[in-house]
């Protein structure tokens, strides 16, 4: 996911691997073709495996960042994985994998088109204005 502008990348992958991982960081790059891409992740095995970790170095322009253990909520993709599972897997039952992956490309389309910039942290509070103004005499 993209703060600047909301957008996000998904890819699914018959289980959790470095392989997969970096093909994902593989489509990251080419769908970015500018610029430094900072990829913040969780400290599972697979992103910080010896070939992720060799591969990346011959990926200068992304920089691998990883979240504090227990600090998940530090991460700005936590919020918009809310909306994607609630848009594509809340209430489903697939019968196989090709429609866990066409549920995921319909869904990140549908985000995507109404994707807005993110910012970390809660948004300000709207101010009040005084609907009445009363006066009491003695």
């Amino acid at each position: 996911m993209r703060p600047a502008d909301g957008q996000a990348l998904t890819m699914t992958a018959p289980y959790r691997s470095s392989v997969h991982y970096q093909a994902f960081l593989q489509q990251l790059e080419g769908a970015n073709p500018v610029g430094t891409l900072v990829v913040v992740t969780d400290n599972a095995s697979s992103h910080n495996s010896k070939s992720t970790r060799e591969w990346l170095a011959g990926h200068p322009r992304i920089q691998h960042t990883f979240i504090p253990v227990g600090a998940c909520w530090l991460n700005l993709q936590e919020g918009w994985w809310r909306l994607f599972r609630k848009a594509a897997l809340a209430g489903q039952s697939f019968a196989d994998t090709d429609e866990i992956d066409q549920a995921t490309r319909v869904a990140t389309t549908q985000l995507n088109t109404s994707a807005r910039p993110r910012i970390w942290g809660r948004p300000k509070p709207p101010t009040r204005t005084m609907r009445r103004r009363f006066e009491y005499r003695l």
